[in-house]
C-alpha cells in the first residue's frame, strides 16, 4: 500500500488516477511515499525516509528544494506542456489585444456615462485605432511545447513566424510546422520582429536575456510578450526602452510594483496556467507519473534525475539513485554476483551529478536474501537511494 500526501487542492481527476486498491491519499498523510502538490512550499518543510518522490502539477519547481532532494535520492517531477494550450491561448490573446488598444479602449468606455454614450464613444474611438496581426513577424524564443503551439497558430493567424532555439528537441520539430523560420541567432529575432515572445525557463543563461543590448537592436514599436518568467527582462533597460518609445507595448503576466508603475504594460495575474482543463491536465499528468514511478521505478518528466524507462514485466526490480562516479554500476552488478543473482535486463542513465540504475532479476529470490542485497547496495559509497519492487 503506498501512501500519498497531497499539499493542495488537486483536481479530482488526478486523484483518480489511484487505484483504492493500492493507495492511501490526504492531506494529512504522514510519512508518505510520495507528496503531489501544486504551489505549497516544502523549503522548510523536513522529508521522512520514506519519501520516494514529489509530483508538481505545474511547470516551475521553485517550491520544491530539489537539490536536497536530490541528495536524498528523492525523484521530483513536473509536468511540462500539461497548460500548454492554456498558455498559448492567452499569448495569443495577447498579440491582439496589445495591436488593438482593446485595455486601454475598454478602461475609457468603462468611464462614460449619460445619454451621450453611444456619441462619445464614436467621437473619441479614433484614439484607439490599433495594427492587424497578419502579416507582421512574430519572433519566438523557445520552441518548447507552448512556443510551438503558438508558432503554428500564429501561422494561422496569417504571420510571419521566425523561431530561435538552439536546442529545440526532436519531438517539437516533428510538431513545429514547416513553414516556421529558422532564426540562427537572438539578434535575428530582435532586429526583423514587429513581435517578441518569451518562451523559456529562467535559469542563469537566460535572466535578463531581453536587456539594454537587445532592445538596442530592436525595432522601433515592437511589441514584447512575457508569459515565461518575470527576471527574463532587464526592467531598468526595458522602463528606459518603454519610456522612449523603441517598444510600444510590455505584455506580461508576471507583474510586479515597478513594472505596474511603467508606461505601456499590460499586465496579467499570473493566468497562464489558471484554466480549468489545464489544472485538470496537470494534475492528471503528475499523479500518472508519480504512480507508474512508485509502481515500476519508470522515471519521465524529472528534473533533478534523468529520464529512465523499461516495461516493467513483473520481474523483481531494483532501482537505485546513486552519484554520477567511475565504477558505480561495476560495484552494483558484483554485489548481485555475490549474491548469485542474475541480471535480466538493466539501464542506466545520469544526469549532471547524479545518475538512477533499474536492474531486472532473473531468478527469484527469499525475502531475506531481498534484504541483504538492498542493505549492500545501500553501504556502496555515492549510493542515496535504493528500492526493490516487486
Amino acid at each position: 500500500m503506498f501512501h500519498i500526501q497531497t499539499l493542495n487542492q488537486i483536481a479530482e481527476k488526478g486523484i483518480a488516477a489511484f487505484s483504492k486498491e493500492r493507495y492511501r491519499i490526504g492531506e494529512t498523510t504522514k510519512n508518505p511515499d510520495g507528496i503531489l502538490l501544486r504551489s505549497y512550499s516544502l523549503h522548510h518543510e523536513e522529508f521522512s525516509s520514506d519519501l520516494k518522490a514529489i509530483a508538481r502539477a505545474g511547470a516551475g519547481v521553485n517550491n520544491i528544494p530539489v537539490e536536497r532532494c536530490t541528495e536524498k535520492g528523492i525523484v521530483v517531477f513536473n509536468t511540462p506542456g500539461a497548460n500548454a494550450n492554456a498558455v498559448k491561448e492567452l499569448v495569443l490573446a495577447s498579440l491582439i489585444m496589445s495591436s488593438r488598444n482593446v485595455v486601454d479602449g475598454i478602461v475609457w468606455t468603462k468611464e462614460l456615462q449619460g445619454e451621450e454614450v453611444p456619441q462619445l464613444v464614436e467621437k473619441g474611438k479614433k484614439q484607439y485605432v490599433g495594427s492587424e496581426i497578419s502579416s507582421k513577424r512574430l519572433g519566438i524564443i523557445g520552441l518548447g511545447a507552448i512556443g510551438a503551439l503558438v508558432a503554428n497558430d500564429a501561422l494561422s493567424l496569417g504571420m510571419d513566424v521566425v523561431g530561435y532555439d538552439p536546442y529545440v528537441s526532436v519531438e517539437t520539430a516533428w510538431r513545429l510546422s514547416r513553414q516556421v523560420q529558422r532564426a540562427f541567432s537572438l539578434e535575428e529575432v530582435f532586429a526583423t520582429c514587429d513581435y517578441i515572445t518569451l518562451h523559456v525557463p529562467l535559469v542563469e543563461q537566460t535572466r535578463g536575456l531581453i536587456n539594454k543590448h537587445a532592445f538596442q537592436v530592436m525595432k522601433k514599436g515592437v511589441r514584447i510578450l512575457n508569459f515565461s518568467r518575470g527576471e527574463l527582462v532587464d526592467e531598468d533597460a526595458l522602463e528606459r526602452a518603454l519610456h522612449m518609445g523603441g517598444v510600444k507595448h510590455y505584455i506580461t503576466d508576471f507583474p510586479n510594483e515597478r513594472v505596474l508603475q511603467m508606461k505601456n504594460v499590460i499586465a496579467t495575474p499570473h493566468l497562464g496556467a489558471s484554466t480549468y482543463e489545464s489544472e485538470e491536465n496537470c494534475a492528471v499528468m503528475a499523479a500518472r507519473q508519480l504512480r507508474s514511478f512508485l509502481e515500476t521505478g519508470n522515471i519521465r518528466n524529472s528534473v533533478n534525475y534523468p529520464n529512465v524507462e523499461l516495461p516493467y514485466i513483473g520481474k523483481n526490480r531494483i532501482t537505485i539513485a546513486h552519484q554520477n562516479i567511475p565504477n558505480m554500476v561495476g560495484q552494483i552488478t558484483a554485489c548481485l554476483a555475490e549474491h548469485h543473482i542474475n541480471i535480466a535486463d538493466m539501464i542506466n542513465r545520469s544526469k549532471g551529478s547524479f545518475a538512477y540504475t533499474m536492474i531486472d532479476i532473473d531468478n527469484g529470490i527469499d525475502d531475506i536474501i531481498k534484504e541483504d542485497v538492498v542493505e549492500n547496495i545501500r553501504d556502496i559509497a555515492g549510493v542515496v537511494a535504493v528500492r526493490m519492487i516487486v
